[in-house]
């Protein structure tokens, strides 16, 4: 995880036990009413439109969390991350990943970014490192695979961009993550922001498979 990462992490962590600590009376409410801990997850993210790990650490929260003075602590904290982020996003605008999305890639209607990303990295999509084939051949291998539960594909786009693809292989009991951005999209922040959605996403397709982020040189930004 990079600096901005744990940044951005922490904000959103602080932020949601600030806005938990506004509406404790809604909060306490909700979880009351919930039939279990995930229910309880679920209705505080929608009550308080904040981020998963937002909402554990407010369910997880102990009574000392709620006195003026570690509210205070809390409210620094969100302030000097804010400033910190300030100053890094104003450098990497998109590694906040605020405006980046993952969809599923689409085959042939993604073509166009396939080829790209083939022709720039020189080498087959698969993750075997070999060389790359014939584009309908690359791509229908890769839609068997993800049929087969054995790859996830995803396009990231930003607004109607797509600016990159991410790519997760089964192999060995480990899923094997590999993130490539667009040349005119690099050193944005685009791929710190494909990494932190990627994770999400990959563990809903492989739930409870170790990921295995490989370094993508070059060839991310």
């Amino acid at each position: 995880m990079t600096a901005v990462d744990r940044a951005v992490s922490r904000r959103e962590i602080a932020d949601a036990l600030l806005k938990a600590m506004e509406r404790r009376h809604e909060v306490l409410d909700v979880i009351v009413d919930a039939d279990d801990r995930a229910s309880a997850v679920q209705a505080i993210a929608k009550l308080l439109g904040t981020s998963a790990s937002g909402c554990e650490a407010v369910i997880g929260m102990s009574f000392d969390q709620l006195t003026k003075d570690s509210r205070e602590r809390i409210r620094v904290e969100v302030e000097d991350l804010n400033n910190e982020l300030t100053f890094t996003l104003g450098e990497r605008p998109a590694s906040s990943g605020e405006t980046l999305l993952l969809r599923p890639f689409a085959g042939d209607p993604d073509r166009d970014i396939f080829a790209l990303r083939t022709t720039d990295v020189g080498a087959s999509g698969d993750g075997s490192g070999g060389p790359a084939g014939g584009l309908d051949d690359e791509i229908h291998s890769a839609l068997v695979r993800v049929d087969d539960e054995d790859a996830a594909w995803f396009v990231a786009i930003d607004g109607a961009d797509k600016v990159g693809m991410v790519f997760g292989d089964l192999a060995r009991g480990e899923v094997n993550v590999r993130i490539w951005i667009s040349p005119e999209y690099r050193k944005k922040g685009y791929g710190t922001a494909a990494l932190r959605r990627a994770r999400s996403e990959m563990a809903a397709v492989f739930p409870g498979v170790p990921l295995v982020v490989r370094a993508p040189g070059a060839h991310s930004g």
